[in-house]
């Protein structure tokens, strides 16, 4: 005599598939402003990370940055900035151009391609392409210079976008 075995159902499991996430919509985009990743942020000169770094420095400090934000975005139109590894940085087509940054006794800013600039005020800083200048003082910065060299970081970029793809290698891409 056969016995029919009963299969046995555990009650806590569904047995209805989960439906898969819908993609969001435009229209959901629009509903849920600053929902955006970081790598999506606005380019906005009052960016707010930028915004809340530059007001946690020192009185001097904050003035430097603030300078330099303002001809950064003003300079950068099409850019866009956001803080990369804990420090202000403005990009084009995810390659970054220009930052500044803190350091103790002054702020440092930083162009990635600066040594192609051929520009005796930019020296040499870190390694492969990089180049920028120091400042203890907002009137120490150079604003015909600081334009000069916003709109070459525009024209001469080498790919640090693709440097750990290329194993270090970096290429120049304008």
């Amino acid at each position: 005599m056969a016995i029919s075995a009963k299969k046995k159902t555990n009650p806590r499991r569904k047995t209805a598939k989960a439906r898969p996430a819908r993609k969001p919509t435009a229209a959901d985009r629009r509903r849920a402003p600053g929902s955006a990743s970081p790598s999506k942020r606005s380019h906005a000169p009052g960016h707010a990370d930028i915004l809340a770094y530059n007001a946690a420095q020192s009185a001097s400090d904050r003035r430097i940055c603030d300078v330099l934000a303002a001809a950064i975005n003003g300079n950068l139109p099409g850019a866009e900035s956001k803080i990369w590894h804990r420090h202000p940085v403005w990009f084009i087509d995810g390659n970054p151009i220009v930052g500044y940054h803190k350091l103790k006794d002054c702020v440092r800013l930083l162009f990635w391609s600066g040594r192609s600039f051929d520009e005796p005020g930019l020296p040499p800083e870190a390694g492969f392409q990089t180049a920028g200048t120091r400042y203890t003082a907002a009137d120490q910065i150079p604003a015909t210079d600081l334009k000069r060299w916003l709109a070459k970081s525009i024209d001469i970029q080498w790919d640090y976008k693709n440097i750990v793809k290329r194993k270090g290698r970096l290429e120049r891409l304008r």
